[in-house]
């Protein structure tokens, strides 16, 4: 297993130090272990935590609401996990089909050669992320 000295981890995750400490005085994140000079080791799953406290963020959640939802889901089973997930990611996938069929007007006013540089460029994008998806859970499945 490896483990991720601070500047190590910041950088990993494209962060500040200062920003892991802050996290680590929250109780947002936790070092794995300490060397014997007593420097902080964090593990892999650390810096999967980070990510998603920082995608957090950008969503625009307060470091409270994040410290509630990191609690919640180390307190769900792994199948809760997955089918909130699966919840959610309908939920998006609802909320694209909506924002194209609003689109859809104004695709009806470009000239035909823009709109379909335009949605070929979406199009590309959503396919591998589907592709993605698919693959994603098939493998769990099996």
């Amino acid at each position: 297993m490896k483990l991720f000295r601070i500047g190590e981890l910041a950088k990993t995750a494209g962060v500040s130090e200062r920003t892991i400490d802050y996290y680590t005085k929250l109780g947002l994140i936790a070092p794995e272990e300490r060397t014997q000079k007593n420097y902080r080791l964090y593990s892999n799953e650390t810096l999967t935590r980070l990510e998603r406290i920082v995608q957090m963020k950008q969503e625009k959640y307060s470091l409270d609401e994040i410290k509630q939802s990191l609690e919640k889901w180390r307190l769900v089973s792994t199948e809760e996990q997955v089918a909130s997930k699966l919840t959610t990611l309908e939920l998006h996938v609802q909320q694209l089909e909506r924002e194209v069929n609003e689109l859809k007007p104004l695709l009806g006013e470009m000239k035909p050669v823009q709109a379909r540089k335009m949605m070929a460029g979406l199009l590309t994008k959503s396919a591998g992320t589907m592709e993605a998806l698919k693959i994603l859970l098939e493998n769990t499945m099996m």
